[in-house]
């Protein structure tokens, strides 16, 4: 499991750094984030929640059953929107309210 971050996406504000549990996301000389060791990534998916531009993709792995797929966040207000991707370009989306996602 790891994560990729798309650099042309990237607007180097660094949010995504200060929130990865394992200090594993560093600037590059331009300031856009870039993953120190891609296999040591936990798959917490923090960066993701936090990245507002949509540059980063987490691979879901066969050992999950995502088998080859990538996984991105789009945020709209309250709402996030959990979007699957599948080798042959084919989208799942779940949807989440942030603002019911602890009631129970």
């Amino acid at each position: 499991m790891s994560i990729m971050i798309e650099s042309e996406k990237c607007t180097a504000c660094g949010r995504c750094r200060e929130v990865c549990p394992g200090n594993l996301l560093y600037p590059d000389s331009l300031g856009k984030t870039v993953i120190r060791y891609p296999k040591d990534c936990w798959g917490c998916t923090s960066c993701l929640k936090e990245c507002s531009f949509n540059a980063i993709r987490y691979f879901l792995g066969a050992d999950i059953g995502g088998r080859g797929s990538t996984l991105h966040v789009k945020k709209e207000g309250n709402l996030m929107h959990w979007i699957i991707k599948n080798p042959r370009g084919e989208e799942k989306i779940i949807i989440i309210d942030k603002s019911k996602a602890n009631a129970y």
